[in-house]
């Protein structure tokens, strides 16, 4: 998202996008790895848990072994993202690399922190707000910089949705696992919400990210394929009326993987209508 809106104005790096690219899939890697590890070193992953089984939990690897991978995945991301500040800011204020270094060090520490830890913010309902912020607010934001070294306050609105969107994929996780996570005192927001509750929060998400690149499209208008994205909508609104409908846990889990993909296809699309 953050590359097609740089690309929009006239400012885009091939080699920016792709160690952006790089540098992210190495921090979702570390997250899934600390994920994993937190929540089989915290109790958290019983018997109870519905979805597919974890690598520690099960014992296919051992959290010694685990944890020595994030470790070596934590250095990985830093590396790539002080390879991607340096080429993308070489031109830029020296202060801004010391400001985006340690925002990609709180990516890192947020990243680990989820699940592990001493008191990992996961499991007092503080993951949906990390979502948005690194998901949506920094990685748009920051992305866009990158390429175009100004900040544009207004991709807030964009930066919002892609985020949102985020959460809902976490929000299907967590209500998914609200029985285990009540039994292991994991208080996600479904926890604290309750079911019923919790699928009206999943529409709100859903709402207001849609809502959110509706305002920013009318405010931006530059022709009708700037409206490419509203073609994801549905896969939106199938998403949220399955969460309403499906009961056991086990069902929710495809629509982990659709939310994902609808995300995606909204981004590509966006991104399209935006650059055309």
């Amino acid at each position: 998202m953050g590359c097609f809106l740089a690309a929009s104005t006239g400012h885009f790096s091939w080699a920016v996008a792709g160690l952006s690219v790089l540098t992210t899939i190495l921090l979702q890697v570390l997250s899934n790895f600390a994920n994993d590890y937190g929540d089989a070193v915290n109790g958290k992953d019983t018997e109870l848990r519905e979805g597919p089984r974890r690598a520690v939990h099960s014992g296919h690897i051992q959290a010694g072994t685990m944890l020595r991978a994030i470790i070596v995945f934590s250095i990985l991301a830093l590396i790539s993202g002080i390879a991607l500040l340096t080429l993308a800011l070489k031109d830029a204020p020296a202060n801004t690399f010391w400001v985006f270094l340690g925002i990609g060090i709180a990516c890192i520490i947020a990243a680990i922190t989820y699940t592990a830890g001493k008191r990992p913010y996961g499991y007092v309902g503080l993951g949906d707000l990390s979502v948005l912020i690194f998901f949506g607010w920094v990685g748009v934001l920051g992305s866009s910089y990158l390429h175009t070294h100004v900040w544009n306050w207004g991709l807030l609105l964009p930066a919002t949705s892609c985020g949102l969107f985020a959460v809902g994929v976490l929000n299907i996780n967590n209500i998914r696992d609200i029985e285990s996570d009540k039994a292991t005192g994991k208080n996600s927001i479904p926890v604290r919400l309750g079911r019923e509750k919790a699928i009206a929060y999943h529409w709100f998400i859903l709402t207001i990210g849609m809502l959110c690149v509706l305002i920013y499209t009318i405010q931006h208008f530059s022709g009708y394929t700037s409206l490419l994205f509203l073609l994801s909508f549905p896969f939106f609104i199938k998403n949220g009326l399955a969460i309403s409908r499906l009961k056991k846990a086990s069902e929710l889990d495809p629509y982990l993987k659709q939310m994902a993909l609808s995300t995606l296809l909204f981004v590509i699309l966006f991104g399209i209508g935006t650059v055309l």
